[in-house]
Parts: structure tokens; sequence; C-alpha cells
């Protein structure tokens, strides 16, 4: 039995709210909660360690962006699998490409990817100016990494032309929006809500020409 399933009605509320209803999905992202709690107490994969508090700022932040993602996506500085891993439970026909340079977070993210089953994952153990997938993406996602421009300069080349980014933000980047490189225009800033978190959030979405 997951030592997490007491969470599973608060899980199931905040994936109500956000509208999603993919089937047996509450058990499964607990299991990659399990996972990441567990492995968190050696390897120090994210600075937050309350399991609850967890389920907010990562699974149900992570799955605010769900009505947005589709295709083949590339997940940068994607750290312990977020979003990546509970966007690719949410919804099988994703192929999601996990970016992580530093070797232990990538180590939890290739058993992850094992004991979940997640058989559409790949995950990339280097830079993502080293990922050897340019112009094979629909999208690019980054949460809480860089600037725009970073991101861009980091891992466009993943993107095929009319592909898009999805930049996670807190609040809406207007400077950062200004500068945006040549070769890229933005195309919506979408306000998120995510279930049982107060702070301000965002999606940027910017296309590659």
């Amino acid at each position: 039995m997951n030592p997490l399933s007491s969470l599973t009605p608060e899980l199931d509320a905040g994936l109500a709210e956000l509208g999603i209803t993919t089937p047996g999905l509450t058990p499964r992202l607990l299991d990659y909660l399990a996972l990441l709690v567990q492995w968190n107490r050696a390897y120090n994969l994210t600075a937050i360690r309350d399991p609850q508090e967890m389920l907010v700022k990562h699974l149900l932040d992570s799955l605010s962006i769900a009505p947005f993602v589709q295709g083949r996506v590339a997940d940068i500085g994607t750290g312990a699998g977020l979003p990546g891993i509970p966007l690719a439970l949410n919804d099988p026909q994703l192929r999601v490409s996990l970016v992580e340079t530093a070797g232990k977070k990538a180590r939890f993210l290739r058993e992850a990817v094992r004991q979940l089953g997640l058989s559409q994952v790949t995950v990339h153990d280097c830079r993502a100016e080293d990922v050897p997938e340019s112009g094979q993406h629909d999208q690019l996602i980054a949460r809480a990494l860089a600037t725009l421009e970073g991101i861009l300069t980091l891992g466009g080349h993943l993107l095929r032309p009319g592909g898009r980014l999805l930049a996670m933000k807190g609040r809406v980047p207007d400077e950062e929006i200004a500068a945006l490189p040549q070769g890229y225009r933005h195309i919506a800033t979408h306000p998120l809500v995510v279930p049982g978190l107060a702070a301000e959030r965002h999606l940027v979405v910017v296309e590659k020409l």
C-alpha cells in the first residue's frame, strides 16, 4: 500500500478543480510522489520536504498547464521530473524528453520512468544544448528555470519551426517578453490557478518563427 494514500482525497479534489478526469491518475501520481519523497531523503532532489506541500507545489502546479501541452515535448531543467512526469502520467500520448544535468537527479528520473512504466519518456543526462533532438519537438517546457531569452538560448534548437515554448512563471515577465530574441514571438500569457496555492502563476507561450 502506498504510504501516501491518505493524500488521495486532497489530490482528487485538486485534479477535479483543474478539470482533469484521467482514469486511474491519482494512484499513479501518488506512486511518483512516494518515490520522490523516498529518494529526496538521500539525494536532496527538492527543497520541499513535506509530501502535502509537494502535492500542491509540484504535482498540481505541474498539471495546471496540462490543457496546453501536446505532441512531442522537451522538459529542460526538469530536476526531479517536474512538470514532465506528472504530464506524462496524465497523457500517455505525450512523448516527453526529460533534460537534467545533475547526475543524481538523472538517476532518480531513470528509476522513476522505469518503475512507473513510462515508455514514452526519455531521460537525457546532459545540458539542453547537447540534446541530439534539434528541431524535433512541438513544445519546449521550462519551470522556474531562467529568463525567456535564457531558456531559448539553452533549448530553442529543440523546437521545430512553429513549435512553442511554454514557460511557467510567477508574475507576468513583461521585460522578458519585450526582450525575446530574434526568430521568436510572444503568442499569449495565460493566468494559472493552482489548487491550494495562493501565489501568482502564469504560462507564457512563445512561438518559434
